[in-house]
């Protein structure tokens, strides 16, 4: 037992950089997200810059999920609505192919920005591993709102006036 121990001290101080964002939690409602940069599948970049003084609703999910399949028509809805809106929407794939997020989306007909860096988002926002998984947060960059499963399409869309509110 000894022996573990010390290999676990030696792994700890190899990489403390590491050891303290594994430690880190998700931010809580009402407290400040750490917004991680992340890439999209159409090569451009998703980071705090975007997120500045918008709301923003980023949802998680895959491919495989009828759940989210159908979630997702309705956030598209939401992303087409939020032009002249300050409000974003970042979808989060679970897949790490991707083509094939990108295929299924060209597909289905999704218009908003997605990425497959799943972890750091899920490490800023949330440790819940059900989908879809909503989360929101507010133009002043605080998490507002995790969400767990489908949601009805005006429940969605209702995150559009939401995000307009000061505060």
């Amino acid at each position: 037992m000894k022996r573990r121990r010390a290999i676990g001290a030696l792994a700890a101080a190899a990489a403390p950089g590491w050891w303290a964002e594994a430690a880190a939690a998700p931010a809580a409602p009402g407290q400040a997200v750490v917004w991680p940069e992340v890439a999209l599948l159409d090569g451009g970049r998703f980071g705090a810059a975007q997120v500045a003084g918008r709301a923003l609703v980023v949802v998680f999910w895959s491919t495989t999920c009828p759940y989210c399949r159908r979630h997702n028509q309705h956030v598209e809805k939401l992303h087409r609505a939020a032009a002249g809106h300050r409000l974003a929407v970042l979808g989060v794939a679970s897949e790490r192919d991707a083509a094939a997020v990108r295929r299924h989306a060209d597909q289905q007909g999704y218009t908003f920005p997605i990425t497959t860096d799943h972890a750091p988002l899920a490490a800023a926002l949330s440790a819940r591993r059900i989908i879809p998984l909503t989360v929101t947060i507010d133009r002043a960059g605080r998490l507002h709102q995790v969400i767990p499963g489908e949601m009805f399409e005006d429940d969605v869309l209702g995150l559009l006036p939401w995000a307009d509110k000061e505060g």
